[in-house]
């Protein structure tokens, strides 16, 4: 089920076409990255989803019901975490969650134990110090928490890792991962190794639209090839069978063949050779491909 349907969106600022026609959708239970460079209409496109900004045409839908520029109905769906959240410095992080239950109206009966279960998914159920004393990474935990709390079936994640250190990323990744369970979530970044990690499916977003998207659970996704070292005897017999070509030294390269497939003619030929090996792409190497 499409949790997310996103048809013919547009939006322009003073005359300059920011989000042209974007068409895309998004699958229940699923880990999605949005993913392009800074400025390409990412945080423009969360902005209209939750009904923060108006689109200047096209449609939104949110489990079903399309949302309206204003005060959504949709929005009791949604988790949102901003590139930067906000919160009462004041406050402990229980003491904020406890003020976020009570404005989604969580169930009063429900808090206690809502809250100490995204506490300790988050990592902070030990922590008693006010938000003011938060590192950046704890601030992005606790961000995650209050866009739980309320259950929604669809998480926003603008830039979370962005500005954050290596650990503090695996943390807020690991995270991300963890609640697929009980959310889908849209990770926007430009940080394509993070989408690599964690994500199903990656859409380009490219002069406001979706450019490519790609399957990165795919077997095939990125193949670049099946490299295999051979001597010259054991090309020259394989290169009647398998669509190969010279890479350097003794190393060749078969394409449009299953690894199943090159396994099947080794062994129908008696050739075992060296070493091989299955030859991908990363993901920041077809995203280069794609947006040049």
């Amino acid at each position: 089920m499409e949790i997310l349907k996103i048809d013919g969106l547009k939006k322009a600022f003073h005359g300059k076409q920011v989000i042209d026609g974007l068409t895309m959708s998004v699958e229940e239970g699923t880990i999605y990255g949005f993913i392009g460079n800074n400025g390409t209409g990412k945080t423009t496109t969360m902005k209209m989803i939750l009904g923060l900004l108006k689109q200047d045409s096209g449609t939104v839908f949110v489990s079903g019901e399309q949302v309206t520029f204003g005060d959504t109905a949709t929005n009791r769906h949604i988790g949102y975490l901003p590139d930067v959240p906000e919160f009462y410095p004041y406050m402990n992080a229980r003491e904020y969650l406890n003020l976020c239950a009570e404005i989604t109206d969580v169930n009063k009966q429900e808090r206690a134990e809502r809250i100490e279960t995204l506490l300790k998914l988050v990592g902070l159920n030990g922590e008693t110090s006010k938000i003011r004393t938060y590192s950046r990474g704890m601030k992005q935990r606790l961000g995650i928490a209050q866009a739980l709390i309320h259950r929604p079936k669809l998480l926003i994640c603008d830039e979370p890792t962005s500005a954050l250190d290596p650990g503090g990323r695996m943390e807020i990744l690991n995270i991300l991962k963890e609640i697929k369970s009980e959310t889908t979530v849209i990770f926007s970044t430009h940080v394509l190794t993070d989408v690599e990690r964690i994500c199903d499916q990656a859409g380009v977003l490219h002069e406001g639209k979706i450019l490519q998207e790609f399957n990165l659970k795919a077997d095939d996704f990125g193949d670049k090839g099946i490299i295999i070292r051979l001597n010259p005897d054991e090309f020259s017999c394989l290169s009647h069978h398998l669509n190969m070509t010279h890479i350097e030294n003794t190393d060749y390269r078969v394409t449009n063949h299953s690894l199943q497939e090159v396994y099947e003619v080794l062994h129908k030929n008696n050739i075992y050779p060296e070493s091989i090996v299955r030859e991908k792409k990363s993901l920041e190497d077809v995203y280069l491909e794609v947006t040049k």
